[in-house]
């Protein structure tokens, strides 16, 4: 255990931590290089995170690796980062940390041999166990939302609408497998969600952080999920009836 994850509540580390990867281009742009070579850099602080995450016990970690709205980025930069998707799912990040690899987005917008690759990798690492790594790519929260309603009224019957709950939008989701985010990072000091899990995040803990995401490393991670601890999660309760329950359920 490092000494920096020692001050950690380990009975207290999110089962599930989603992250918003901002800053590569920014970083590669203050270093003189081309945004693609910021986004390579990037790759090194998945490994870094995901090796981390399972160490810590999370079990799932969703990545927001590319936007709906990032098909408006010029077609070199959308061609390097499809480049990156193919060389980067390696057993480097998922055999070595037993970590399963899942992909949720709208993936007939991606080319063939993306799709085969992120398929080949959702099969060949399906009986890992130690923690489930979701990647967004060519995901949006409004595409994943309008994809549900699609879904639930085509399936809906006369008379069913009046039965349609959260419950039945959330088993619509492409994060129907998974428990919502309790904690949600942003790097990069944006102050904003982009599209990102807005059904899931109902209720997640923010955390934003200045760092651009290549310089994101363990200890970074640590920071986030000490503050992420030190709060009190009420899901709309008062602080008073949070306070009694924790007695009542220590």
């Amino acid at each position: 255990m490092t000494e920096t994850s020692q001050t950690l509540d380990m009975t207290r580390i999110p089962e599930h931590i989603a992250i918003i990867m901002d800053g590569n281009g920014r970083w590669a742009t203050e270093r003189g290089k081309e945004r693609s070579f910021g986004h390579q850099a990037g790759v090194e602080a998945v490994r870094r995170i995901t090796s981390e995450c399972t160490r810590l016990g999370v079990k799932y970690l969703t990545l927001y690796t590319f936007s709906t709205e990032n098909w408006n980025r010029p077609a070199d930069e959308i061609s390097a980062l499809m480049g990156l998707v193919l060389t980067s799912l390696e057993d480097q990040i998922f055999m070595k940390n037993n970590v399963r690899f899942r992909v949720i987005g709208d993936l007939g917008r991606l080319p063939d041999n993306v799709r085969q690759k992120l398929h080949e990798t959702e099969e060949h690492t399906a009986a890992n166990s130690a923690m489930t790594m979701v990647v967004a790519l060519s995901y949006s929260s409004r595409w994943e939302i309008t994809e549900a309603v699609r879904q639930i009224a085509a399936a809906a019957k006369d008379g069913s609408i009046s039965q349609i709950d959260e419950h039945t939008v959330s088993l619509h989701l492409a994060t129907r497998f998974m428990p919502d985010p309790e904690l949600l990072i942003r790097t990069g000091g944006e102050l904003r969600i982009s599209n990102y899990l807005l059904w899931q995040i109902a209720y997640s803990e923010l955390y934003f952080c200045d760092t651009y995401w290549p310089d994101f490393d363990e200890a970074c991670l640590h920071q986030a999920i000490a503050d992420y601890q030190r709060r009190q999660r009420r899901f709309g309760k008062t602080e008073e009836q949070v306070e009694n329950e924790e007695k009542t359920h220590p």
